[in-house]
Order: structure tokens, then sequence, then C-alpha cells
């Protein structure tokens, strides 16, 4: 990403009070972390219904926020996040 997009998201990040420094990145770590589990580790979750996520957090909220911030962002630094982002929704919708 371009220091362009990682300037307008740390001032996104000092400015909203729904964010904290480095929540952008860390919700990226996650949602990508998580879409590249396996798949019988992802049937696991399902299965035991983890809606807490109280260990590591929740990848679900972490790529809602995600689309919080891209909202927010210009076109230009949103188009950039989204670029990043959207490779790891790849890898989600795979069948």
């Amino acid at each position: 990403m371009s220091s362009a997009a990682a300037s307008e998201i740390f001032r996104l990040e000092q400015t909203r009070n729904h964010l904290r420094p480095g929540d952008v990145g860390a919700a990226v770590r996650l949602w990508k972390d998580y879409v590249h589990r396996p798949g019988r580790l992802l049937w696991q979750d399902h299965e035991r219904s983890d809606v807490h996520w109280h260990c590591c957090g929740d990848p679900f909220e972490a790529r809602a926020l995600l689309d919080t911030v891209m909202r927010a962002l210009s076109q230009r630094s949103a188009r950039r996040l989204r670029a990043v982002v959207g490779r790891f929704d790849a890898v989600w919708d795979r069948p």
C-alpha cells in the first residue's frame, strides 16, 4: 500500500473515536490469517459456534471494520486498501 494511503489511515485512526492506532493493520492481519486457515479449522469454528472469538478477535468484525474504513478513505486510498483486502476476500470466496 502506498505511503499516502498509509498516512490517510493513520490520520483516521488518530481522529475517529472508534479507532485506535494500529486497528486497521490488525484488522487486515486478522482477516488474512482467518481466510488462510485450513477448511477443517473453519468448520470446527462453525460447529463450536465460537461467536465471541475471545482469544484473537472476531475476523468478521475485522472485515466489517475494513469496510467502514474504506468508505471513510479517499477514493484513491480506498482503492488501494480494497486491492489488499480483495486478495483475501478472493481466498475466502474460493470453493
